[in-house]
């Protein structure tokens, strides 16, 4: 059997959950451990997250490479890989890259929405591409072995960073733009240049990213998944749920306005609706990850392809992003 492996969830961590993540059987998982938090907070939240992995070692552990998948399928745990949605944590010294690489991150998005160091995000009106830094971050973190993640990033920005990067880069959590015209979400032309540099596309379920918002059926998902798989090939697609469950709205605040304004920043939310939106009641949770398989099933998806989506294809990306590219000094005299 393939792994199931979501590529993005920011969920009010709990015992409960954990618990749910293995009733789903649900092998990895990309958390997000940091949005506009600087490198020290973001320590802090390591630490906080290496409490939760010595309370509840017979449910989850901290992935650190691919093989950590098939470790969890085998002691019936989670292997839990952590990310940060913002280059916050690194603030403007690159060497952070490196230092974050060897404490677990695996992921780093360039931008959160806004203009950052590195990118422009999609709320920007202008996008400048990759600055200067962005493109020696991006050299890093190829080397390292930490995936470039452009989930939140503009147009020009996301096109450059497929461009420049020596590996395939990850959009962990978004949807087509053309089956639904949400900021967040990717055209055609992302998505085509995204398959043809071998990267990944997260479907994610959020309700913002979906036509029809909560209402949006399981049937109308994985149609727009099938759609998907004709444009971009059915192994540069998986699940990145986006999953914030048990969230207070409170927390919308901080991922969307951090401390760059003072004033309350909506994004893709709306005045009347400033809060989580509800989820579609297909995916409450990490235990209905067996619906979005029956809804695959049943728009014609074959057992070999929904395994791939379902976690085949994050499995074999992890195991070709985590590995530090190979360097003169690594050779050992003969």
């Amino acid at each position: 059997m393939t792994p199931r492996i979501d590529a993005l969830q920011y969920a009010n961590w709990s015992e409960k959950i954990f618990r749910q993540m293995r009733a789903g059987g649900v092998d990895a998982v990309h958390v997000t451990i940091t949005y506009h938090e600087n490198f020290r907070e973001t320590v802090l939240n390591i630490e906080a997250w290496n409490r939760w992995f010595e309370r509840h070692p017979d449910l989850i552990f901290q992935g650190f490479t691919a093989d950590d998948i098939d470790l969890a399928r085998n002691t019936k745990r989670t292997a839990i890989f952590l990310g940060s949605q913002n280059p916050s944590c690194i603030e403007d010294d690159i060497g952070l890259v490196e230092v974050l690489h060897r404490l677990g991150l695996r992921f780093m998005q360039l931008t959160y929405n806004n203009q950052s160091l590195l990118a422009s995000g999609c709320y920007e009106a202008d996008d400048t591409g990759l600055t200067r830094m962005g493109r020696e971050v991006v050299t890093e973190m190829n080397r390292v072995g930490m995936v470039i993640d452009m989930s939140h990033s503009g147009e020009r920005s996301t096109l450059d960073a497929i461009a420049y990067s020596t590996r395939p880069i990850a959009i962990t959590h978004a949807n087509p733009a053309s089956w639904h015209p949400a900021l967040r979400n990717k055209s055609d032309r992302v998505l085509r240049a995204l398959a043809e540099s071998g990267g990944m596309l997260g479907f994610s379920v959020y309700p913002h990213h979906l036509r029809g918002g909560g209402s949006c059926s399981l049937d109308e998902f994985c149609r727009m998944v099938a759609e998907t798989a004709e444009k971009m090939g059915i192994e540069h697609i998986g699940i990145g749920t986006d999953l914030c469950q048990d969230q207070p709205d409170s927390v919308v605040d901080w991922m969307r306005a951090g401390r760059w304004t003072k004033a309350r920043d909506y994004g893709e939310g709306s005045a009347d609706n400033p809060g989580f939106p509800p989820m579609p009641d297909w995916f409450r949770d990490n235990r209905d990850f067996g619906q979005i398989e029956s809804g695959l099933c049943a728009v014609g998806f074959s057992p070999e392809e929904i395994g791939a989506v379902m976690g085949g294809n994050w499995a074999r990306f992890f195991r070709q992003s985590f590995g530090a590219a190979e360097r003169p000094d690594q050779e050992v005299a003969q």
